[in-house]
This record gives structure tokens, sequence and C-alpha cells, in this order.
């Protein structure tokens, strides 16, 4: 490691067929959460991955599904650390999960809005949040242009999911220099996926695209709780 960046922030690289995404972690915050993704991203997890929903202001989420639509074995759940971590804001990456607190594995998902009804409120089912532990620092332009691919149904769901399959080539830890020196926006050369694949449940509210991001649901469903 270069000298001086001992003590550094964490930074990861996912280069997609869409471009590319520079992400600043924050173990500060988050350090049993950044701890986690970074061990999926040195084992190799995240590459060959599908970016399995995509919803204009609002979220794209990844980080679960192989090329085959095959959900990826994951590590032990994690506690979640929405109490403590960063807020839902855009341009921040936080880990999706089910409804139970103690669920978050490996899917992430990055926020295109100022999602605050996604942040922690209570220890309360509905309100216990989702923990953004990392910033795009580089590449937001990609994350846009993916939430913008034509969606619809696949697998359980019955909308949200990119017709044109979007994967993510190979995640990569990497330190500043290097990453500053990068292009941001170049697409990786990567074989995508044939199909699309199924994604998290969506629970949507009055005046709210949706108001949460749960991984790993076998039969998503989406309800308007008027």
């Amino acid at each position: 490691m270069t000298p001086g960046l001992a003590n550094a922030a964490p930074f990861v690289e996912l280069l997609t067929t869409e471009g590319r995404i520079v992400l600043e972690l924050h173990p500060e915050s988050a350090p049993l959460t950044v701890a986690n993704f970074l061990a999926y991203v040195d084992d190799g997890f995240y590459d060959g991955t599908l970016v399995h929903r995509a919803i204009p202001g609002f979220a794209v989420q990844g980080g679960g599904y192989d090329a085959e639509l095959n959900p990826r074995q994951t590590r032990e759940p994690i506690d979640n650390e929405a109490p403590g971590c960063l807020k839902n804001r855009r341009g921040t990456v936080a880990m999706a999960r089910s409804l139970e607190p103690r669920s978050t594995t490996s899917q992430f998902f990055v926020n295109l809005d100022d999602n605050k009804h996604l942040d922690y409120v209570r220890p309360q089912p509905g309100y216990e949040g989702y923990c953004a532990f990392a910033t795009v620092v580089a590449g937001m332009d990609v994350v846009e242009r993916m939430s913008r691919i034509p969606t619809g149904p696949a697998g359980v769901f019955a909308s949200d999911v990119p017709l044109q399959p979007v994967t993510i080539a190979r995640a990569q830890r990497g330190e500043p220099p290097m990453i500053a020196a990068l292009e941001p926006s170049s697409p990786a050369d990567a074989n995508p996926p044939k199909k699309a694949v199924s994604g998290p449940t969506m629970v949507r509210r009055p005046g709210k695209r949706a108001d949460t991001l749960a991984a790993n649901r076998p039969n998503p469903t989406t309800k308007d709780p008027r």
C-alpha cells in the first residue's frame, strides 16, 4: 500500500457493463457492514453478478444473482447497523435485507434520491432502516444511466427488472491515487447475462416510489398500506 494510506478509507471499484463506479467505504460508522462487503469483494463474489432492479429517482440494486439467474451462496447474515450509519441520501450505498433486522448478506443498492424513509427511526418492524455504508465518489452518471434502462417483468417480479441486462464484471479494492487516474465511466469488457432476475420486495406508500428494499424474498409483492 502507498505510504500514508494505511489509515485511509477503503475504496472499491465496480467495473460494470455500463461503466465504472467508485465507492468510498465508511468503516467509522458501519464497521461490521464494511467488513462484510469487503469480504464479498475479496472473495470475488460480486464478479459476474447482475444489477437486478432499477427504479429512476429511487435506487439501483444488485449483488445477489449470477448470470444464470441463480442466487449466489452468501455468508451468514450480519446485524443491521442502520442506527449509527450514514443517512440514505443521494449517492450513498446501502445494504438490502429482508424484513428481519439480522438478514443483511450481499445485496446492496445505490440511492438515487434522498430516501429519508429508508433511514432508521426506531427498533420496530418497518422502521429499522437500511444501513448506508459507502458513497459513490465517481460514476454516479453510470448509476443514473442504469436507472434509465427500460425495465419490465422477470422471474417473480412484475416490474423494475432491466430488460437490457447489466453486469458487475469485477469488484475490486483500490487506493485513491490509482482510482483517480482511471476514467470513471468506461464500460467493462464483460459478457452480459442472457436474462434479468428477481430482487427485493418493494412496499409502496402514498407519495413515495417505494418504501423498502428487502433482499432474498422468494415471493416479492407490491402493496399500498393505505
